[in-house]
């Protein structure tokens, strides 16, 4: 009797991968040359090599601003204020590691970013990097309008990326996939948590290591004039609206829904896949994939540094 069980397929990749444009230090002259601006946040770390204070959350703006304008060739990026500000070279190692999982040869691959956000970061890379097509898809008005005018005002991506809005925030990709179209791969990074107040205690968290992290380091990053960086009273460079931090029964209960979802447009995706925070969420997720008979699935963790992050592919 054949077992229509897909076998996980567990991989853990060390390191960024090969084709990530973000290997090592941040070359910190070259992204003040590609943005001028940035050389006004520039501080220098305890070794006395250039940095910039990364609990500034305008600093971390200005940096991403420089790094796309340095390795994308983005001309105008910018976010409104509280919007969800990505660590951009762990987005462009998903985005190379699910390129590892294509076997076509069609000439045009077709994308769908499930959560696109104000920063458009995936598309941006994939379109980039890889010349990808990408429907980026939002709940958020906001995002898409923010996402619709970072590409088109930038022309290299302008023809490459589709912003547009899921009108209802329980669906995933009902409403987003239209009849006819068929995306090569998906990718999501979901909302992390169950509530408001969750999320801001997540937030309070990440602002607690950052303090902690510098104080282990035994000294605070300094200015120009040698002074120490005091931390801002915020120190939120996290940023993120409800729908990035956020949703109904959280992470969990997310990704089960675009699990269930996928079965549904099987015909019309060859990978899907999310990004995966709790570790804890993995196993369930794989035994749904299962249920819905999923032929193959894949887990990959990728570790950068001390960090450790995952996302799971599935197709039928």
């Amino acid at each position: 009797m054949k077992n229509n069980k897909a076998t996980p397929k567990k991989t853990v990749k060390v390191g960024l991968h090969p084709r990530n444009k973000h290997h090592g230090r941040y070359d910190i002259d070259a992204l003040v040359k590609a943005l001028p601006e940035l050389k006004r946040k520039v501080t220098l770390n305890p070794k006395g090599e250039q940095t910039v204070d990364f609990s500034d959350p305008e600093a971390v703006l200005t940096l991403n601003k420089a790094l796309l304008a340095h390795h994308y060739q983005v001309r105008f990026w910018d976010i409104p204020k509280g919007y969800l500000c990505p660590p951009i070279p762990g987005r462009a190692d998903y985005v190379h590691r699910l390129a590892d999982l294509l076997d076509t040869t069609d000439n045009t691959i077709n994308a769908l970013d499930i959560g696109t956000g104000a920063s458009c970061i995936y598309p941006i890379i994939g379109a980039t990097d890889y010349q990808w097509h990408f429907t980026a898809s939002d709940v958020d008005p906001i995002s898409i309008k923010v996402a619709t005018e970072i590409a088109k005002l930038n022309p290299h991506l302008s023809k490459k990326i589709v912003p547009r809005l899921q009108k209802n925030a329980d669906n995933i990709f009902k409403g987003v996939i239209h009849e006819g179209e068929y995306y090569h791969l998906t990718l999501c990074n979901p909302p992390f948590h169950k509530s408001l107040k969750d999320a801001e205690q997540g937030t309070k968290r990440k602002a607690d290591n950052l303090a902690k992290n510098r104080a282990k380091r035994g000294s605070e990053a300094m200015n120009k004039k040698g002074l120490p960086i005091k931390p801002t009273p915020q120190g939120l460079n996290f940023g993120g609206q409800k729908a990035e931090l956020w949703c109904p029964g959280g992470e969990e209960a997310f990704i089960k829904n675009m699990a269930q979802e996928s079965a549904l447009f099987k015909q019309q995706v060859g990978w899907f896949s999310t990004l995966i925070s709790k570790k804890e969420n993995v196993a369930p997720m794989q035994k749904v994939l299962n249920k819905l008979g999923a032929s193959e699935v894949k887990v990959v963790e990728m570790c950068q540094g001390q960090k450790i992050s995952r996302f799971i592919a599935w197709r039928y």
